[in-house]
């Protein structure tokens, strides 16, 4: 990966090294003296809006700092914020963030629910009534607990797709296999999703998705995608300038609600009657907890449905990119995975006969066991996730008066830390344009560094979901293919409420053996 070094020229750099407006501890200044990134709201939303500015955001964020230095205050729209680069800063939000942490809302989500007459989960929630919610939550869905009794379904279906993967291979001639692995990355993990949730297989790996299924798909892309110019304008302002954008967007809701429904309804007629023994997914667990109304729990499980699919498809793509290009760091991680797994055929893991469960033996131990004992594969991820964020920022309102950068920002205001520009900043990472999983496992101070679930009571609820997920994915890869990109060159990300490549990159699989 190439530094984009214009991010870094002689002003931006000045910036964070010096003292006065931008620099080191000093005299703390006013709110008001936070350099601006435009004087005018509307005009500002108006020049984003024509130069199609919103799937750049995060390239217009590194601009902003590189003229403004670390900390600046920006107006578009309905939006006005302070935004930071610095991990010092985001440490100073953390301490700052108060009993009931707040995130900024998404009032178009909001306003969907009112329509529909639709509760809101723990992602819109705030005050008392998200503490509750997320409390009922936290056992079955982040913590370690939670983890272990829905990771033997992640890795079910991971090794499923290893299989089909193989088979697909075998038949290509060479050996060799090159596609784009964005859609079947949907599917994976929608798939998965579906099963930790649900305890529910949508048989979406062996062919094209079903309907029901590619519709969902589609919807979730749909949601996401008019999500953005959403933020910038009040709902009831949309829906007279740009009506079409807006009933788009009802429209790819519902959608999600009703396949979240469907599934919720048939757990729900299996709990009435007794369901099956053993364990039955996180929808499930929550119903034998009986900690929440059964609408608030359909709320919730609806927001992991609609934020388990993109939200992991993304980063996996990109690891996998990221591995194609870097043969040494695939190397290392496949020989950390062989050393945990005690041995065993190409990639710990010999081949079954065709037909036998999922087409691939597992190795001296299930993989799920390994979860806490590859720590090379978890910095490959959070290196992932330093250069390809999913969010491009995480937002807090200070529940008191901060000290950002030497300015004095005042309870309540919106503030965002930067994770695009902080991962690709000098000042932060050494050497940024390398993709070096080692970075994460030195005795460097990484506080705050690494990001992307958020941070303190309101990080990422489906953290450990994604996580285990993406873990398990790309040891069933590793195990079983080489990986390599057919171009080296740097990806063009776009922004559409979540970070995605223009244009997905062109990987090459082949089996070990």
């Amino acid at each position: 990966m190439r530094a984009r070094s214009w991010l870094w020229g002689r002003g931006g750099r000045r910036g964070l090294c010096s003292g006065g407006a931008g620099g080191v501890p000093g005299a703390v200044r006013p709110f008001e003296a936070i350099p601006r990134d435009g004087r005018n709201r509307w005009l500002n939303l108006y020049r984003v809006w024509r130069s199609g500015g919103f799937q750049d955001f995060h390239h217009r964020m590194e601009d902003s700092f590189q003229r403004l230095g670390p900390v600046y205050r920006e107006r578009v729209g309905t939006y006005d914020c302070v935004n930071v680069l610095l991990p010092r800063d985001a440490a100073q939000l953390f301490r700052a963030e108060g009993v009931f942490p707040r995130r900024m809302g998404i009032e178009a989500w909001s306003a969907h629910r009112r329509l529909r007459n639709h509760k809101c989960g723990v992602f819109l929630l705030n005050g008392q009534a998200w503490r509750s919610d997320r409390l009922a939550l936290n056992r079955e869905v982040l913590s370690p607990a939670g983890a272990r009794k829905f990771a033997p379904l992640l890795d079910a279906v991971a090794r499923d797709f290893a299989a089909a993967m193989r088979r697909r291979v075998r038949q290509t001639p060479g050996g060799a296999l090159t596609l784009d692995l964005h859609p079947l990355l949907f599917r994976f993990t929608l798939e998965a999703s579906s099963y930790a949730l649900y305890g529910e297989r949508l048989g979406l790996l062996g062919g094209a998705a079903a309907g029901g299924a590619q519709a969902f798909i589609g919807a979730v892309e749909t949601m996401l995608r008019t999500t953005l110019p959403l933020l910038f304008l009040p709902p009831p302002l949309l829906r007279r300038l740009h009506p079409p954008l807006w009933q788009e967007h009802l429209r790819a809701w519902d959608t999600i609600f009703q396949h979240a429904d469907q599934s919720i309804q048939r757990i729900y007629r299996e709990f009435c009657r007794g369901g099956p023994g053993g364990y039955g997914g996180i929808l499930a667990e929550l119903l034998l907890q009986g900690q929440l109304p059964l609408d608030s729990i359909k709320a919730n499980v609806t927001e992991f449905t609609a934020g388990g699919v993109d939200t992991t498809a993304m980063p996996l793509l990109f690891t996998l990119f990221e591995l194609g290009r870097n043969p040494g760091v695939q190397r290392a991680l496949r020989e950390e995975l062989r050393a945990a797994e005690g041995g065993g055929g190409p990639g710990g893991a010999a081949e079954a006969e065709e037909g036998g469960a999922g087409g691939v033996r597992r190795g001296p131990r299930p993989l799920p066991e390994l979860l806490g004992e590859l720590p090379l594969l978890r910095a490959a991820i959070k290196e992932t996730l330093r250069l390809y964020p999913v969010g491009i920022t995480v937002q807090r309102y200070p529940a008191k008066d901060v000290v950002l950068h030497n300015y004095r920002v005042p309870a309540g205001t919106l503030c965002q830390v930067a994770l695009y520009a902080m991962g690709r900043s000098p000042d932060v990472f050494p050497h940024p344009e390398r993709y070096d999983p080692s970075r994460w496992l030195g005795k460097d101070d990484t506080s705050f560094r690494a990001l992307a679930f958020g941070f303190g009571a309101r990080q990422c609820i489906g953290r450990r979901l994604a996580e285990a997920e993406m873990m398990l994915f790309l040891m069933h890869i590793l195990r079983n293919f080489t990986i390599e990109a057919v171009s080296t060159e740097d990806i063009r990300t776009i922004f559409r409420f979540i970070l995605m490549p223009e244009k997905s990159p062109l990987l090459t699989f082949r089996t070990l053996d």
